[in-house]
């Protein structure tokens, strides 16, 4: 699978020490098998030109104080707070300086941030898929760009999970859906 590389977004996923690291909170050993891809993934499109953009789930400790339904606090428990060694992205990523990071404050990274606006301005088109958890951020971010005609594509072999089902769920669910599933071999940028 080709991508141009001056049309082409490589999206990590909140590969965070809250999810990716054994200390985090949310620690998911599916999420830390994942780094080392991600970072391969990253180097490759970075080396050909493309933009690399990582995701932050980041949660001021208040966010939820006034929340009617959607408590994340509630579901699983205070995680990534604000300025906390939770929220950072977690060591072996090799991001760069010049890679764009999005914070975000849901499991969307469109809904609220500055996403569809940084990607309008580059002139990207396609958006290949990386991080955690698979059937929750990434699947619905990965959705989100599908409905504002991106094409998102998931990495199935970089994407990582609480259980294995749960990521075999979202890579099936986006392909009959929104996206398109491929592996980290299948990918090359020209």
């Amino acid at each position: 699978m080709r991508f141009d590389p001056d049309r082409t977004a490589v999206v990590i996923v909140d590969m965070q020490n809250g999810f990716c690291h054994p200390d985090g909170s949310l620690y998911a050993p599916g999420s830390e098998e994942a780094i080392d891809p991600c970072a391969e993934l990253a180097n490759r499109a970075r080396e050909a030109g493309a933009e690399v953009i990582y995701t932050r789930d980041v949660h001021p400790p208040e966010q939820f104080d006034d929340a009617h339904y959607y408590d994340e606090f509630e579901r699983w428990g205070e995680h990534v707070l604000e300025d906390s060694w939770e929220a950072e992205l977690v060591d072996g990523l090799g991001a760069d300086p010049d890679d764009h990071v999005v914070v975000k404050h849901t499991y969307d990274a469109f809904h609220e941030t500055e996403l569809d606006g940084y990607l309008s301005a580059h002139n990207i088109d396609n958006l290949v898929f990386a991080g955690t958890l698979a059937n929750v951020c990434v699947l619905h971010t990965a959705g989100s760009a599908g409905l504002r005609d991106y094409r998102p594509v998931l990495v199935e072999d970089a994407i990582g999970f609480i259980e294995e089902a749960d990521r075999d769920y979202a890579l099936d669910h986006a392909e009959w859906l929104f996206g398109e599933v491929t592996d980290l071999d299948a990918i090359s940028f020209a």
